[in-house]
């Protein structure tokens, strides 16, 4: 490949343009995500192999994966096998390869490199087993040896070396055109940072771990400070183009704050407070309202509701399902209703008739404030002046959802709310573009939830323990990962309730699940709502939302099959009242082990803010934000565990450089890049 041809190309230049990458291998190439040169550079080994120092024979340790220099004594095959003595100045080991084609090509007298596990002394010799190895003819100097090894994704298809081979031809040939610095020289310089390309090129080929460190940290800066600096750039351009409605509490406002029954929160109250700071200014809220389980979300959602009724117009509330958006409403309607405010529930499965009165409501203005799913931006749904959009457990809809419901309005005020506490580099990173109000408190008399775990042979228990709590009149919900048996042995809706009425003849039990249709599953809410079951059998569509005071125990089963966030979710289902409640977590036989370190998660801890940071390192970022949708944290090399460090110098240095420059005119390489790798989520700030 000549100089010239590497000139030309570019990061976006395709995988073909290496030699030795045909139609079968770019086919092989892509079944790992490569198809540029670009894909290529930033494949990130997935671990290494320290193979610097070789050790003698007699150091070797069973148990560990080592790398040696060694003369072949003895080697002959046996059973389809080839078994070998080796030897050095120290001392002897056995090696065993499980063909018995070695023999064909390897004698004694040969000098071997060897790589591999090393197995429990044979007689007095340590054993390699299985190794990789290479022949050094002529006192040769090693290439299998000697060096950190890059380990990375594989294929069946594409071995190690064919892989290493060509990121090596694309860094030997492209790196030196392709990789160019975008960063602003005052921020490398300041931090004393590698170049981009020698920080590829190292992480690719580490001489030693304070070089790799240092690459890959360069690495990792870039993608946080892209990130960063895109969404200030989003947030500003948001607020810079858009005029909002005025909102300011009044009468009715005040109405309802000198009626509540209970003591709010000190959060609570700060919350409402950052909320009417941002209502009271000319250009779209953009808030993110988290709490955990019981915090009084929603209470705070109402003042923000009712400042918009003070000022004249509407506000929607969007829930991700049926059930939820029911108990939002009907909770609502006891706080409103007294007020004389007008509220209505719009969801799919409305009768034509409710939907028109409705949307009529809605278009002429009469209906101060809608609760409901997605079909509150359906085709068909006008508000006469919508100026507030609460979007709860918000992480549930795709940014075209949320989107869908903002356009509704000109440029309406927006709250975003989710009962999964979000850790705190996510809150930086991937809500960076959002004001962030905390509840970190509970309600005053609130009861901890006590949370046990049962193994299969102690989960007759549970019958007690039920039987108990339905003698003081309390309620309980049983949750099962699917509604019928399936191939992977986990318990179901149909299996439980068959057990539950089999023992316990005596309980109202009911079911409740996902294939119901939307009357049928709120015809039985409606009947645990008011007492007439005791034992409600469900899916996880109870997971959010479902708020029954009487509640005071919930029973989950395969618990380990459930996310740390899931599982914090459903135990939020109880406690909601003034009794002890009470938690079970039931294991199936065959839970993995992290399945068990969740399952151990929720017995040590009832803080949302400490599960989710342990759900963050088991899940990823992604899974918990749903933010995989746009790409967000696609990070090749950040770690938002591990570079929280970094992210806030990150977040720090893209902060100051937009504020002195904050069109980024004299940085285009770096507007560049922001809008290349970050694409169309942040394409209005940056041609803004």
């Amino acid at each position: 490949m000549t100089a010239q041809k590497g000139n030309k190309a570019r990061l976006t230049s395709p995988v073909t343009i290496l030699a030795g990458v045909g139609p079968k291998k770019s086919e092989a190439l892509a079944k790992l995500g490569i198809f540029t040169l670009e894909d290529l550079f930033f494949l990130m080994p997935r671990r290494y192999e320290d193979r610097r120092f070789p050790k003698p024979l007699s150091q070797l340790t069973p148990g560990n994966t080592e790398c040696a220099v060694a003369v072949v004594s003895e080697i002959a095959e046996r059973n389809g096998r080839t078994e070998a003595i080796i030897s050095d100045e120290s001392g002897n080991a056995r090696v065993v390869w499980f063909t018995d084609r070695i023999a064909e090509f390897v004698y004694e007298g040969m000098r071997l490199a060897l790589y591999g596990p090393v197995n429990d002394r044979y007689i007095d010799f340590p054993q390699f087993t299985h190794p990789e190895f290479e022949i050094l003819y002529r006192n040769k100097t090693p290439t299998l040896i000697g060096k950190i090894f890059p380990i990375y994704p594989g294929t069946a298809e594409l071995t190690q070396r064919a892989i290493k081979k060509f990121v090596d031809t694309a860094l030997d040939t492209y790196a030196e055109s392709c990789l160019k610095d975008f960063l602003p020289e005052r921020i490398t310089s300041r931090y004393k940072m590698m170049s981009l390309k020698d920080a590829i090129m190292t992480v690719h080929n580490p001489p030693d771990e304070d070089k790799f460190i240092r690459a890959r940290n360069r690495l990792s800066f870039d993608e946080l400070f892209l990130l960063q600096a895109g969404v200030i750039m989003r947030r500003r351009a948001f607020t810079g183009k858009y005029h909002a409605d005025i909102l300011k509490p009044g009468k009715i406002f005040a109405e309802f704050e000198n009626g509540l029954p209970f003591t709010m929160t000190d959060a609570q109250r700060i919350a409402v407070y950052e909320i009417l700071q941002d209502i009271e200014k000319p250009y779209p809220m953009n808030r993110l309202l988290q709490g955990d389980v019981g915090s009084g979300k929603t209470i705070v959602a109402i003042f923000a509701m009712l400042a918009a009724c003070d000022s004249g117009v509407q506000s929607a509330f969007m829930a991700p399902t049926e059930i939820l958006a029911q108990q939002h409403y009907m909770s609502l309607k006891r706080f409103l209703d007294p007020l004389g405010v007008k509220s209505a529930l719009l969801t799919g499965s409305l009768r034509q008739s409710e939907r028109n009165e409705i949307l009529s409501g809605l278009s002429d203005g009469s209906i101060n404030i809608a609760v409901g799913t997605h079909a509150l931006f359906s085709e068909g749904v006008k508000f006469q002046n919508l100026s507030l959009a609460i979007v709860d457990e918000q992480h549930r809809f795709g940014v075209l959802q949320r989107g869908n419901l903002t356009a509704k309005a000109i440029a309406p005020h927006t709250l975003a709310m989710t009962a999964t506490p979000i850790p705190r580099t996510l809150v930086m990173s991937i809500y960076g573009d959002l004001e962030v109000s905390t509840l970190n408190e509970m309600p005053k008399g609130r009861k901890k939830i006590k949370t046990v775990s049962l193994t299969p042979p102690e989960a007759k228990r549970v019958f007690g323990m039920i039987r108990e709590e339905v003698s003081k009149c309390h309620q309980v919900y049983w949750v099962c990962p699917v509604i019928d048996e399936s191939e992977r042995d986990l318990h179901s809706v149909t299996e439980a309730i068959e057990r539950i009425n089999s023992a316990m003849p005596e309980m109202r039990a009911a079911v409740l699940h996902g294939r119901m249709n939307a009357d049928e599953k709120s015809r039985v809410m409606q009947d645990f709502s008011a007492g007439k079951i005791d034992i409600l059998v469900a899916t996880t569509v109870i997971e959010v939302g479902v708020d029954v005071p009487n509640a005071a125990m919930i029973v989950i089963q395969d618990a380990g099959q459930f996310g740390l966030s899931q599982l914090h979710q459903l135990r939020g289902r109880v406690g909601r009242g003034d009794a002890q409640s009470y938690c079970v977590l039931l294991e199936n036989g065959d839970i993995t082990d992290t399945g068990r370190e969740r399952v151990m998660a929720m017995v040590e801890t009832s803080d949302g803010f400490e599960l989710s940071e342990r759900d963050l390192i088991q899940r990823g970022p992604g899974e918990i934000c749903g933010t995989h949708q746009h790409g967000v944290t696609d990070f090749k090399v950040a770690d938002l565990i591990r570079d929280e460090k970094i992210l806030i110098l990150a977040r720090d240095e893209a902060k100051k450089l937009l504020d002195d420059d904050p069109n980024l005119s004299s940085e285009p390489d770096l507007k560049k890049e922001i809008l290349r790798r970050l694409g169309g989520v942040l394409e209005l700030a940056i041609t803004s």
